[in-house]
Protein backbone atom coordinates (compact mmCIF):
# COMPACT_ATOMS: atom_id res chain seq x y z
CA UNK A 1 0.00 0.00 0.00
CA UNK A 2 2.88 2.30 0.45
CA UNK A 3 4.24 1.76 -2.63
CA UNK A 4 0.93 2.11 -4.23
CA UNK A 5 0.28 5.71 -2.54
CA UNK A 6 4.19 7.31 -3.52
CA UNK A 7 3.19 5.88 -7.18
CA UNK A 8 0.10 7.75 -7.44
CA UNK A 9 1.83 11.36 -5.70
CA UNK A 10 5.61 10.46 -6.40
CA UNK A 11 8.21 10.80 -4.01
CA UNK A 12 6.95 14.26 -2.33
CA UNK A 13 9.93 15.96 -1.17
CA UNK A 14 8.45 18.52 1.00
CA UNK A 15 6.59 16.47 3.08
CA UNK A 16 8.94 13.52 3.36
CA UNK A 17 10.27 14.44 6.73
CA UNK A 18 7.32 15.48 7.84
CA UNK A 19 5.61 11.58 6.80
CA UNK A 20 8.52 10.02 8.16
CA UNK A 21 7.98 11.87 11.88
CA UNK A 22 4.45 10.82 11.85
CA UNK A 23 5.33 7.08 11.46
CA UNK A 24 8.86 7.08 13.36
CA UNK A 25 8.94 9.68 15.93
CA UNK A 26 11.69 9.02 18.20
CA UNK A 27 14.21 8.16 15.10
CA UNK A 28 17.26 10.26 14.56
CA UNK A 29 20.10 11.82 12.16
CA UNK A 30 23.29 12.45 13.18
CA UNK A 31 25.47 14.45 11.16
CA UNK A 32 29.45 14.66 11.07
CA UNK A 33 28.96 18.64 10.84
CA UNK A 34 27.08 21.52 11.85
CA UNK A 35 23.87 23.09 9.24
CA UNK A 36 24.89 26.80 8.16
CA UNK A 37 21.16 27.06 8.50
CA UNK A 38 20.77 26.01 12.21
CA UNK A 39 24.11 25.65 14.05
CA UNK A 40 21.84 25.50 16.99
CA UNK A 41 20.36 22.15 16.49
CA UNK A 42 23.63 20.36 16.71
CA UNK A 43 24.68 17.35 15.57
CA UNK A 44 21.94 15.09 16.45
CA UNK A 45 19.03 15.87 15.76
CA UNK A 46 15.24 13.84 15.33
CA UNK A 47 13.36 13.43 12.31
CA UNK A 48 10.64 15.85 13.95
CA UNK A 49 13.15 18.39 14.43
CA UNK A 50 14.31 18.18 11.12
CA UNK A 51 10.75 17.88 9.88
CA UNK A 52 10.21 21.29 11.55
CA UNK A 53 12.96 23.56 10.41
CA UNK A 54 11.79 22.18 6.74
CA UNK A 55 8.40 23.81 7.21
CA UNK A 56 9.98 26.68 8.94
CA UNK A 57 12.55 27.44 6.04
CA UNK A 58 9.31 26.39 3.53
CA UNK A 59 8.09 29.88 5.14
CA UNK A 60 10.75 31.56 4.87
CA UNK A 61 11.45 31.47 1.45
CA UNK A 62 7.76 32.17 0.94
CA UNK A 63 7.91 35.07 2.86
CA UNK A 64 11.08 36.03 0.45
CA UNK A 65 8.71 35.75 -2.93
CA UNK A 66 9.52 32.27 -3.71
CA UNK A 67 6.29 30.93 -5.26
CA UNK A 68 4.92 27.66 -7.08
CA UNK A 69 6.89 26.94 -9.92
CA UNK A 70 9.90 28.89 -9.33
CA UNK A 71 12.88 27.72 -10.09
CA UNK A 72 15.59 28.06 -6.97
CA UNK A 73 19.49 27.34 -7.72
CA UNK A 74 21.11 26.33 -3.86
CA UNK A 75 24.71 26.73 -4.62
CA UNK A 76 26.63 27.03 -1.31
CA UNK A 77 29.28 25.67 1.16
CA UNK A 78 28.58 21.76 1.60
CA UNK A 79 26.26 20.83 4.25
CA UNK A 80 23.12 18.53 4.78
CA UNK A 81 21.14 22.25 4.94
CA UNK A 82 21.88 21.81 0.74
CA UNK A 83 19.47 18.72 1.22
CA UNK A 84 17.00 20.36 3.99
CA UNK A 85 16.52 22.97 1.38
CA UNK A 86 15.51 21.34 -1.44
CA UNK A 87 12.80 19.63 0.95
CA UNK A 88 11.52 23.01 1.76
CA UNK A 89 11.49 24.41 -1.91
CA UNK A 90 9.73 21.40 -2.73
CA UNK A 91 7.38 22.38 -0.12
CA UNK A 92 5.91 25.01 -1.09
CA UNK A 93 5.97 24.17 -5.11
CA UNK A 94 9.38 25.72 -5.97
CA UNK A 95 11.80 23.68 -7.89
CA UNK A 96 14.98 23.00 -6.43
CA UNK A 97 18.01 23.71 -8.96
CA UNK A 98 21.28 21.89 -6.84
CA UNK A 99 24.62 23.00 -7.83
CA UNK A 100 27.48 21.29 -6.21
CA UNK A 101 29.77 23.57 -4.17
CA UNK A 102 32.74 22.06 -6.48
CA UNK A 103 31.78 24.05 -9.46
CA UNK A 104 33.29 27.19 -10.34
CA UNK A 105 31.44 30.23 -10.95
CA UNK A 106 31.15 30.61 -14.30
CA UNK A 107 29.87 27.40 -14.90
CA UNK A 108 27.51 27.99 -11.97
CA UNK A 109 26.55 31.17 -14.17
CA UNK A 110 25.85 29.54 -17.25
CA UNK A 111 23.46 26.92 -15.30
CA UNK A 112 21.45 29.94 -14.06
CA UNK A 113 21.43 31.42 -17.57
CA UNK A 114 19.81 28.40 -18.50
CA UNK A 115 17.30 27.82 -15.64
CA UNK A 116 16.41 31.59 -16.68
CA UNK A 117 16.23 33.55 -13.68
CA UNK A 118 15.93 31.62 -10.66
CA UNK A 119 16.14 32.76 -7.37
CA UNK A 120 19.79 31.80 -6.32
CA UNK A 121 20.44 30.56 -2.29
CA UNK A 122 23.91 31.02 -1.15
CA UNK A 123 25.88 32.07 1.59
CA UNK A 124 28.62 34.67 2.03
CA UNK A 125 31.43 32.62 1.75
CA UNK A 126 30.63 31.22 -1.31
CA UNK A 127 29.11 34.86 -3.16
CA UNK A 128 32.08 36.57 -2.57
CA UNK A 129 35.07 33.67 -2.96
CA UNK A 130 33.74 32.42 -5.79
CA UNK A 131 30.76 33.21 -7.71
CA UNK A 132 30.98 36.29 -10.09
CA UNK A 133 29.09 39.29 -9.60
CA UNK A 134 26.60 38.68 -13.19
CA UNK A 135 24.37 36.28 -11.21
CA UNK A 136 23.12 39.17 -9.28
CA UNK A 137 21.78 40.17 -12.70
CA UNK A 138 21.11 36.45 -13.80
CA UNK A 139 18.91 35.71 -10.29
CA UNK A 140 15.35 37.21 -9.33
CA UNK A 141 16.74 37.35 -6.07
CA UNK A 142 19.49 36.13 -4.38
CA UNK A 143 18.82 34.91 -0.70
CA UNK A 144 21.66 33.76 1.86
CA UNK A 145 21.57 30.89 4.53
CA UNK A 146 24.61 32.80 6.90
CA UNK A 147 26.47 36.44 6.43
CA UNK A 148 25.85 39.56 4.79
CA UNK A 149 25.43 41.42 1.26
CA UNK A 150 24.40 44.33 0.52
CA UNK A 151 22.53 43.04 -2.40
CA UNK A 152 21.40 39.86 -1.38
CA UNK A 153 18.47 39.27 1.27
CA UNK A 154 19.30 36.78 4.14
CA UNK A 155 17.06 34.12 5.05
CA UNK A 156 17.29 34.55 8.75
CA UNK A 157 15.23 38.02 8.74
CA UNK A 158 12.55 36.17 7.87
CA UNK A 159 12.67 34.13 11.20
CA UNK A 160 9.46 33.39 12.88
CA UNK A 161 7.18 34.18 9.75
CA UNK A 162 3.56 32.24 9.73
CA UNK A 163 3.66 28.91 8.59
CA UNK A 164 2.49 27.96 5.36
CA UNK A 165 0.76 24.99 4.05
CA UNK A 166 2.69 22.30 1.64
CA UNK A 167 1.54 22.82 -1.58
CA UNK A 168 0.90 19.40 -3.78
CA UNK A 169 2.44 19.14 -7.32
CA UNK A 170 1.23 16.93 -9.65
CA UNK A 171 3.62 13.63 -10.03
CA UNK A 172 4.74 14.73 -13.75
CA UNK A 173 6.03 18.20 -12.76
CA UNK A 174 9.45 18.97 -12.50
CA UNK A 175 10.21 18.04 -8.73
CA UNK A 176 14.53 18.30 -8.94
CA UNK A 177 16.75 19.68 -11.11
CA UNK A 178 20.38 17.95 -10.59
CA UNK A 179 23.23 18.15 -12.89
CA UNK A 180 25.48 15.58 -14.63
CA UNK A 181 28.95 14.90 -13.65
CA UNK A 182 30.32 16.98 -16.40
CA UNK A 183 33.02 14.82 -17.10
CA UNK A 184 33.02 15.68 -20.72
CA UNK A 185 32.60 19.54 -20.48
CA UNK A 186 29.97 21.79 -18.81
CA UNK A 187 27.41 19.69 -16.34
CA UNK A 188 23.78 19.59 -18.06
CA UNK A 189 20.63 20.41 -16.01
CA UNK A 190 18.56 17.29 -15.31
CA UNK A 191 14.94 17.71 -14.74
CA UNK A 192 13.30 15.24 -12.51
CA UNK A 193 9.80 14.41 -11.79
CA UNK A 194 8.30 13.05 -8.99
CA UNK A 195 7.13 10.21 -11.05
CA UNK A 196 10.42 9.51 -12.19
CA UNK A 197 11.90 9.55 -8.60
CA UNK A 198 9.20 6.76 -7.67
CA UNK A 199 10.28 4.95 -10.16
CA UNK A 200 14.08 5.19 -9.12
CA UNK A 201 12.97 4.42 -5.62
CA UNK A 202 11.06 1.12 -6.20
CA UNK A 203 13.37 -0.95 -7.31
CA UNK A 204 15.81 0.11 -4.47
CA UNK A 205 13.49 -0.32 -1.86
CA UNK A 206 12.64 -3.82 -3.49
CA UNK A 207 16.37 -4.43 -3.81
CA UNK A 208 16.90 -3.69 0.15
CA UNK A 209 14.18 -5.20 1.65
CA UNK A 210 14.87 -9.16 1.59
CA UNK A 211 18.45 -8.37 2.73
CA UNK A 212 17.85 -5.80 5.63
CA UNK A 213 15.16 -6.75 8.16
CA UNK A 214 14.82 -4.72 10.89
CA UNK A 215 16.04 -0.85 12.10
CA UNK A 216 19.55 -0.89 10.69
CA UNK A 217 21.34 2.43 11.25
CA UNK A 218 22.68 3.35 7.83
CA UNK A 219 25.51 5.85 7.10
CA UNK A 220 25.49 7.89 3.99
CA UNK A 221 28.39 9.75 1.94
CA UNK A 222 26.51 10.58 -1.32
CA UNK A 223 26.91 14.37 -2.70
CA UNK A 224 24.17 16.38 -1.45
CA UNK A 225 23.01 17.49 -4.88
CA UNK A 226 22.71 14.08 -6.25
CA UNK A 227 19.45 12.53 -7.12
CA UNK A 228 20.52 9.48 -5.68
CA UNK A 229 20.36 11.25 -1.72
CA UNK A 230 16.36 11.49 -1.90
CA UNK A 231 15.63 7.98 -2.69
CA UNK A 232 18.23 6.95 -0.04
CA UNK A 233 16.83 9.48 2.50
CA UNK A 234 13.26 8.50 1.27
CA UNK A 235 14.14 4.45 1.90
CA UNK A 236 15.82 5.18 5.35
CA UNK A 237 13.49 7.79 6.90
CA UNK A 238 9.80 5.90 5.48
CA UNK A 239 11.48 2.70 7.55
CA UNK A 240 12.75 3.92 10.28
CA UNK A 241 16.63 3.50 9.89
CA UNK A 242 18.45 6.02 12.30
CA UNK A 243 20.74 7.92 9.83
CA UNK A 244 24.46 9.12 9.74
CA UNK A 245 25.10 11.75 7.30
CA UNK A 246 29.00 12.48 6.18
CA UNK A 247 29.50 15.47 4.50
CA UNK A 248 33.67 14.36 5.08
CA UNK A 249 35.08 10.99 3.06
CA UNK A 250 38.02 10.92 5.93
CA UNK A 251 38.82 7.77 7.01
CA UNK A 252 40.11 8.52 10.35
CA UNK A 253 36.73 10.95 11.11
CA UNK A 254 34.59 8.37 9.61
CA UNK A 255 36.24 5.12 11.29
CA UNK A 256 35.62 7.22 14.55
CA UNK A 257 31.99 7.55 13.78
CA UNK A 258 31.28 4.16 12.84
CA UNK A 259 33.20 2.77 15.47
CA UNK A 260 30.51 4.82 17.90
CA UNK A 261 27.23 4.03 16.16
CA UNK A 262 28.18 0.62 14.14
CA UNK A 263 26.34 0.92 11.20
CA UNK A 264 24.48 -1.91 9.28
CA UNK A 265 24.35 -0.30 5.92
CA UNK A 266 26.69 2.02 4.37
CA UNK A 267 25.70 4.16 1.33
CA UNK A 268 28.30 5.93 -0.39
CA UNK A 269 30.27 6.49 -3.74
CA UNK A 270 33.04 4.24 -5.45
CA UNK A 271 35.96 6.55 -4.58
CA UNK A 272 34.63 6.52 -0.75
CA UNK A 273 34.68 2.96 -0.69
CA UNK A 274 38.03 3.05 -2.09
CA UNK A 275 39.15 5.23 0.73
CA UNK A 276 37.50 3.27 3.14
CA UNK A 277 39.57 0.00 2.82
CA UNK A 278 42.05 0.98 5.49
CA UNK A 279 39.13 0.60 7.82
CA UNK A 280 39.32 -2.70 7.29
CA UNK A 281 42.44 -2.99 9.29
CA UNK A 282 41.10 -0.84 12.02
CA UNK A 283 41.34 -2.99 15.46
CA UNK A 284 37.85 -1.13 16.71
CA UNK A 285 36.14 -2.99 13.60
CA UNK A 286 34.20 0.42 12.45
CA UNK A 287 32.98 -1.81 9.57
CA UNK A 288 32.41 -5.03 12.07
CA UNK A 289 28.39 -4.46 11.98
CA UNK A 290 27.92 -3.93 8.35
CA UNK A 291 25.41 -6.29 6.54
CA UNK A 292 24.88 -4.26 3.11
CA UNK A 293 27.00 -1.89 1.55
CA UNK A 294 25.50 -0.02 -1.30
CA UNK A 295 26.85 1.77 -4.47
CA UNK A 296 24.53 3.44 -6.83
CA UNK A 297 27.06 5.24 -9.21
CA UNK A 298 30.30 3.57 -11.09
CA UNK A 299 31.35 -0.69 -10.91
CA UNK A 300 33.57 -0.30 -8.25
CA UNK A 301 36.67 -2.06 -8.20
CA UNK A 302 36.85 -6.33 -6.99
CA UNK A 303 39.91 -5.55 -4.23
CA UNK A 304 37.70 -2.75 -2.57
CA UNK A 305 34.74 -5.51 -2.46
CA UNK A 306 36.63 -8.09 -1.41
CA UNK A 307 38.35 -6.10 1.64
CA UNK A 308 34.95 -4.60 2.83
CA UNK A 309 33.09 -7.47 2.92
CA UNK A 310 35.92 -9.64 5.05
CA UNK A 311 36.05 -6.33 7.13
CA UNK A 312 32.28 -7.64 8.48
CA UNK A 313 31.59 -9.66 11.10
CA UNK A 314 27.97 -10.20 9.84
CA UNK A 315 27.20 -13.74 8.74
CA UNK A 316 26.66 -13.05 5.41
CA UNK A 317 27.79 -9.58 3.97
CA UNK A 318 26.70 -8.22 1.04
CA UNK A 319 28.01 -5.45 -1.11
CA UNK A 320 25.01 -3.88 -3.91
CA UNK A 321 26.06 -2.59 -7.07
CA UNK A 322 23.62 -0.42 -8.92
CA UNK A 323 25.05 0.71 -12.19
CA UNK A 324 23.00 3.57 -13.70
CA UNK A 325 23.26 7.52 -14.31
CA UNK A 326 21.95 10.55 -13.37
CA UNK A 327 19.54 10.76 -16.48
CA UNK A 328 18.07 7.27 -16.16
CA UNK A 329 19.09 6.23 -12.16
CA UNK A 330 19.79 2.30 -11.09
CA UNK A 331 19.42 0.55 -14.22
CA UNK A 332 21.09 -3.19 -13.51
CA UNK A 333 22.03 -4.58 -10.03
CA UNK A 334 25.18 -7.31 -9.35
CA UNK A 335 25.18 -8.51 -5.55
CA UNK A 336 29.31 -9.72 -4.09
CA UNK A 337 30.00 -11.55 -1.32
CA UNK A 338 32.91 -13.39 0.46
CA UNK A 339 33.22 -15.97 -1.87
CA UNK A 340 33.86 -13.51 -4.33
CA UNK A 341 37.86 -13.48 -5.23
CA UNK A 342 39.50 -10.06 -4.81
CA UNK A 343 40.34 -10.83 -8.70
CA UNK A 344 36.60 -11.71 -9.49
CA UNK A 345 35.34 -9.71 -13.11
CA UNK A 346 34.58 -6.50 -12.20
CA UNK A 347 33.22 -5.75 -15.39
CA UNK A 348 30.14 -7.58 -15.04
CA UNK A 349 27.91 -4.88 -13.10
CA UNK A 350 24.65 -6.94 -13.04
CA UNK A 351 21.26 -7.59 -14.89
CA UNK A 352 18.30 -5.15 -15.24
CA UNK A 353 15.33 -5.13 -12.87
CA UNK A 354 12.56 -7.33 -13.97
CA UNK A 355 9.52 -5.80 -14.74
CA UNK A 356 11.58 -2.17 -14.34
CA UNK A 357 14.33 -1.76 -16.49
CA UNK A 358 15.42 -2.97 -19.58
CA UNK A 359 19.34 -3.04 -21.58
CA UNK A 360 20.51 -3.84 -24.87
CA UNK A 361 23.82 -3.85 -26.47
CA UNK A 362 24.02 -2.11 -29.72
CA UNK A 363 26.48 -2.73 -32.28
CA UNK A 364 28.79 0.40 -33.14
CA UNK A 365 30.18 -1.35 -36.95
CA UNK A 366 27.30 -4.21 -37.78
CA UNK A 367 29.16 -7.21 -35.81
CA UNK A 368 27.82 -8.46 -32.56
CA UNK A 369 28.78 -6.61 -29.64
CA UNK A 370 31.82 -8.58 -27.56
CA UNK A 371 34.01 -8.70 -25.27
CA UNK A 372 36.77 -7.33 -28.04
CA UNK A 373 34.39 -5.61 -29.81
CA UNK A 374 31.95 -4.09 -27.59
CA UNK A 375 28.75 -1.98 -28.79
CA UNK A 376 26.81 0.59 -27.37
CA UNK A 377 24.62 0.21 -23.50
CA UNK A 378 21.35 1.65 -23.87
CA UNK A 379 18.48 1.11 -21.38
CA UNK A 380 15.08 1.67 -20.24
CA UNK A 381 13.80 3.04 -17.32
CA UNK A 382 10.76 4.98 -16.12
CA UNK A 383 13.11 6.90 -14.09
CA UNK A 384 14.28 8.32 -17.44
CA UNK A 385 14.43 12.39 -16.48
CA UNK A 386 12.48 14.25 -18.41
CA UNK A 387 14.50 16.49 -20.35
CA UNK A 388 18.19 18.49 -20.28
CA UNK A 389 16.96 22.23 -19.57
CA UNK A 390 17.46 24.48 -21.81
CA UNK A 391 19.12 21.46 -24.30
CA UNK A 392 16.13 19.41 -25.08
CA UNK A 393 18.02 18.89 -28.75
CA UNK A 394 20.69 17.44 -26.84
CA UNK A 395 18.04 15.18 -24.53
CA UNK A 396 16.56 13.79 -27.85
CA UNK A 397 19.77 12.85 -29.42
CA UNK A 398 20.31 10.03 -26.58
CA UNK A 399 16.97 8.71 -27.22
CA UNK A 400 15.99 6.14 -29.83
CA UNK A 401 12.64 4.68 -29.75
CA UNK A 402 12.43 5.06 -25.57
CA UNK A 403 16.20 3.46 -25.57
CA UNK A 404 18.88 5.67 -23.45
CA UNK A 405 22.24 5.75 -24.86
CA UNK A 406 24.78 5.26 -21.60
CA UNK A 407 27.53 7.20 -22.99
CA UNK A 408 29.01 3.36 -22.38
CA UNK A 409 30.61 0.63 -24.23
CA UNK A 410 30.05 -3.06 -23.59
CA UNK A 411 28.32 -6.41 -24.27
CA UNK A 412 25.69 -8.82 -22.49
CA UNK A 413 26.70 -12.46 -21.72
CA UNK A 414 24.89 -15.39 -23.23
CA UNK A 415 23.52 -15.51 -19.62
CA UNK A 416 22.43 -11.99 -20.00
CA UNK A 417 24.82 -10.55 -17.68
CA UNK A 418 26.10 -6.15 -18.70
CA UNK A 419 29.49 -6.18 -18.82
CA UNK A 420 30.83 -2.35 -18.91
CA UNK A 421 34.05 -2.24 -20.48
CA UNK A 422 34.60 1.75 -21.11
CA UNK A 423 33.06 5.27 -21.47
CA UNK A 424 32.97 5.47 -24.95
CA UNK A 425 34.87 9.13 -25.16
CA UNK A 426 37.94 7.13 -22.76
CA UNK A 427 38.27 4.11 -25.63
CA UNK A 428 41.94 3.57 -26.61
CA UNK A 429 42.08 1.98 -30.01
CA UNK A 430 43.66 -1.22 -29.71
CA UNK A 431 44.36 -1.42 -26.14
CA UNK A 432 41.33 -2.92 -24.94
CA UNK A 433 39.38 -2.08 -21.73
CA UNK A 434 40.88 0.02 -19.34
CA UNK A 435 38.11 -0.30 -16.88
CA UNK A 436 39.77 -4.20 -16.70
CA UNK A 437 43.32 -3.26 -16.51
CA UNK A 438 42.70 -0.50 -13.88
CA UNK A 439 40.87 -3.48 -11.81
CA UNK A 440 43.70 -6.03 -12.54
CA UNK A 441 46.29 -3.39 -11.75
CA UNK A 442 43.95 -3.06 -8.20
CA UNK A 443 43.63 -6.67 -7.31
CA UNK A 444 47.67 -7.05 -7.49
CA UNK A 445 49.60 -4.04 -5.56
CA UNK A 446 48.12 -2.91 -2.36
CA UNK A 447 49.62 -0.15 -2.73
CA UNK A 448 47.53 1.80 -5.02
CA UNK A 449 44.74 4.04 -3.99
CA UNK A 450 43.77 4.85 -7.61
CA UNK A 451 44.95 4.22 -11.04
CA UNK A 452 43.77 6.07 -14.36
CA UNK A 453 44.60 5.01 -17.77
CA UNK A 454 44.57 7.36 -20.32
CA UNK A 455 45.78 8.20 -23.66
CA UNK A 456 48.50 11.19 -24.03
CA UNK A 457 48.65 13.12 -27.07
CA UNK A 458 49.69 10.52 -29.47
CA UNK A 459 47.17 7.78 -28.37
CA UNK A 460 49.87 5.84 -26.18
CA UNK A 461 48.17 4.58 -23.05
CA UNK A 462 49.32 5.71 -19.96
CA UNK A 463 48.73 5.09 -16.46
CA UNK A 464 47.97 8.03 -13.60
CA UNK A 465 48.70 6.36 -10.44
CA UNK A 466 48.20 7.72 -6.83
CA UNK A 467 49.58 5.50 -3.41
CA UNK A 468 48.61 4.77 0.12
CA UNK A 469 50.61 8.27 1.94
CA UNK A 470 51.82 9.49 -1.75
CA UNK A 471 55.09 6.89 -1.24
CA UNK A 472 56.89 6.77 -4.60
CA UNK A 473 55.51 3.86 -6.33
CA UNK A 474 57.50 0.31 -5.94
CA UNK A 475 58.75 0.04 -9.53
CA UNK A 476 59.91 -3.77 -9.34
CA UNK A 477 56.16 -4.38 -8.05
CA UNK A 478 54.62 -2.11 -10.60
CA UNK A 479 56.82 -4.12 -13.43
CA UNK A 480 55.49 -7.90 -12.29
CA UNK A 481 51.90 -6.62 -12.06
CA UNK A 482 51.90 -5.53 -15.69
CA UNK A 483 53.38 -8.41 -17.11
CA UNK A 484 51.01 -9.94 -19.35
CA UNK A 485 48.57 -6.68 -19.49
CA UNK A 486 48.32 -4.37 -23.10
CA UNK A 487 51.07 -2.44 -23.67
CA UNK A 488 51.38 1.01 -21.45
CA UNK A 489 53.48 4.18 -21.19
CA UNK A 490 55.52 4.44 -17.74
CA UNK A 491 53.44 5.04 -14.34
CA UNK A 492 52.70 8.60 -13.89
CA UNK A 493 52.41 9.33 -10.50
CA UNK A 494 50.05 12.02 -9.23
CA UNK A 495 48.81 13.23 -5.44
CA UNK A 496 45.39 12.15 -5.25
CA UNK A 497 44.07 14.95 -3.98
CA UNK A 498 45.64 16.76 -7.14
CA UNK A 499 43.17 15.11 -9.24
CA UNK A 500 40.01 16.36 -10.79
CA UNK A 501 37.48 14.95 -9.40
CA UNK A 502 33.32 15.63 -9.90
CA UNK A 503 30.75 15.96 -7.29
CA UNK A 504 30.23 12.20 -6.90
CA UNK A 505 34.49 11.84 -6.65
CA UNK A 506 34.59 10.42 -10.41
CA UNK A 507 37.59 11.25 -12.08
CA UNK A 508 37.79 13.55 -14.88
CA UNK A 509 39.32 11.65 -17.46
CA UNK A 510 39.56 14.32 -20.29
CA UNK A 511 40.75 17.45 -18.16
CA UNK A 512 43.24 15.02 -16.47
CA UNK A 513 44.52 14.06 -20.18
CA UNK A 514 45.11 17.46 -21.05
CA UNK A 515 46.90 17.82 -17.15
CA UNK A 516 49.41 15.17 -18.51
CA UNK A 517 52.16 16.91 -19.47
CA UNK A 518 52.24 19.17 -16.00
CA UNK A 519 51.76 15.83 -14.10
CA UNK A 520 52.76 17.01 -10.23
CA UNK A 521 53.99 13.91 -8.58
CA UNK A 522 55.01 13.64 -4.49
CA UNK A 523 57.24 16.18 -3.14
CA UNK A 524 56.92 18.65 -6.09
Amino acid sequence: MLLQRIANHGIRLGTLFERAASRHPANVLILDHDLDLAPDLGRRATVPELADLVADLASRLWEATVKPGDRVVVHKSDSFDITLLACAISRIGAVPVLLSPQLDGDTVAELMRRADRPHLVTDQVTLEGSLPESVFDLAESVLLTSGHHERAVELEDFAGVRRVAAVTVPADHPALITHTSGTTGVPKLAVHTGRTLQARYRPQRLAIEPVVRGREPIAMHVSFVHSRLFTALAISLLKGFPILVLSDADPVRAGDLFARIRPGILEAHPNTFMRWESLADDPREPLGNVKLFSSTFDAIHPRTVHRLLHASRRRAPLFGQLYGQSEVGPTVVRAFTRRHAPEADGRCVGRPFPGMTDVRVVSRDGQPPSESNPGYIEVRSDGRIKTYLGEQERYDRQLSDGWWRMGDVGYRTRWGCLHLLDREVDLIPGFGSTLAVEDALFAKLAQLTEVIIIPDAGGTAVPVVCTKDDKPLDREAWRGAVAGLPAMAEPVQWRLTDLPQTATTKIKRLELAKRLPAAPGPGE
